[in-house]
């Protein structure tokens, strides 16, 4: 694999040239800060999720914390949860006591403290060797979304961080939700590797009375779509009749969403039929990316009210030029 590696200044924001990593949308490449919880495996978190990098602070102990919850700091202004992640990963061989280094993530619109062993580097690899855990081992750990390989044959256990924030605080409800329409027939195809987000997702659609299927990562949902829109050419129909809307993820191991939806945008059998991010990367640096890849709209994870209200106007739209 052709990993490049970048230096890690430590107590300083990792994302320095925003510029520059926007350049990686489309390119099917990602960067992964590597870190360490103290035992003989490697992890990794998307650079996009990483604020910054510091020496673990003072904690404030709070009672009635969930558990691996180590109590809050205060940062620039803001009071913000902090988690060892070993004790959240319930990881028994890792060294007792507080890490010393803390990773400031920031993701689904929450702003969350990652204790960790220590860091290592950030290096960039391309999406194809990025595999779900149960494509390289069995018995993955549930808290890894998935895996990938360094130069040296060292893997690299990819936590999923959604599952961590909704195992830790519980799942985002999902609130009221106006249903479309009666009589008319809506169908969206999402795509996402997050469980715990293609279940929200599913939940919303349903309340909207939205038909649905999924991929679970961006190269089986091509593969689909293609099918789909090979069948329906066949069938001498627009594919615009049997899918009315497309949601897809940032982040999916194989094919990210946005070379997913360069795909599409550059496949005349999709025309018409918008595509929208679902992203726990909620930043301008992140909508801009996808705005360079044609997205239509870009909703952050996991506020199902934005979701809705961000799909049905697109729905509504679609539906009456079909």
């Amino acid at each position: 694999m052709n990993a490049i590696t970048t230096p890690l200044a430590p107590e300083h924001s990792l994302i320095e040239h925003v510029d520059a990593r926007t350049k990686l949308a489309g390119s099917n490449r990602m960067e992964i800060l590597l870190f360490s919880l103290g035992t003989h495996e490697t992890f990794g978190i998307n650079v996009f999720k990483v604020r910054e990098v510091s020496k673990t602070p003072e904690i404030t102990k709070t009672p009635h914390m969930p558990h691996g919850v180590e109590g809050l700091v205060s940062l620039r202004g803001n009071v913000i949860p902090v988690l060892s992640l070993a004790k959240v990963m319930h990881l028994a061989d890792a060294p007792s006591g507080l890490p010393p280094t803390m990773m400031v993530t920031e993701y689904s619109k929450r702003t969350l403290g990652f204790l960790v062993a220590s860091v290592d580097r950030i290096i960039r690899v391309e999406w194809d060797r990025v595999k779900p855990p149960d494509a390289v081992t069995s018995g993955a750990h549930a808290y890894i979304t998935a895996i990938t390989e360094l130069d040296n044959g060292r893997l690299v256990s990819i936590i999923d961080v959604e599952q961590i924030m909704a195992d830790t605080f519980g799942e985002a409800a999902v609130g009221q939700i106006d249903r479309l329409e009666e009589g008319s027939d809506y169908h969206v195809f999402f795509v996402d590797d997050s469980s715990v987000a293609r279940k929200k997702i599913a939940e919303v659609l349903d309340k909207m009375g939205v038909r649905h299927r999924y991929a679970q990562n961006g190269r089986e949902a091509w593969e689909r779509l293609s099918g789909m829109a090979a069948h329906a050419q066949q069938s001498g129909r627009p594919l615009s009749e049997e899918i009315q809307l497309i949601l897809v993820d940032a982040e999916m191991p194989e094919m990210d969403g946005y070379v997913l939806t360069k795909h599409i945008k550059a496949d005349k059998r999709f025309e018409g039929i918008p595509v929208v991010m679902h992203s726990s990367l909620s930043s301008q640096a992140n909508k801009a990316m996808g705005k360079s890849v044609g997205v239509d709209a870009y909703v952050a994870k996991f506020d199902s009210e934005a979701l809705a209200d961000t799909l049905r106007p697109l729905l509504l739209k679609n539906r009456r030029s079909a």
